[in-house]
């Protein structure tokens, strides 16, 4: 029989883990220079700096990480779409 409070509890579990996956994510960064351009960037895909030709250039990293960010919600919608929601993830749970 399907247990709606072990669902409950699944999710709160899986949510936990999500947040703690998220803060160990924000504390790595990547570095890359290339032809004259640096982009620093944490593990989470937020950019702290874009350095072009030696001059720090915040209109573009604003923008640069608008876009990631809009990208990234495309790709959650997406995800929800393939996966039906919860409502179609606890529908094919055990009953």
């Amino acid at each position: 029989m399907f247990n709606p409070f072990k669902a409950i509890g699944d999710l709160k579990s899986m949510r936990e883990q999500a947040l703690k996956m998220q803060q160990m994510l924000a504390q790595e960064e990547v570095t890359v220079e290339k032809n004259g351009v640096k982009v620093v960037m944490s593990g989470d895909q937020k950019i702290k700096e874009l350095v072009i030709d030696g001059e720090e250039h915040h209109r573009a990293k604003e923008a640069i990480a608008e876009a990631i960010r809009k990208s990234q919600e495309i790709a959650a919608r997406k995800l929800t779409e393939i996966s039906g929601g919860l409502q179609g993830l606890m529908g094919g749970a055990e009953k």
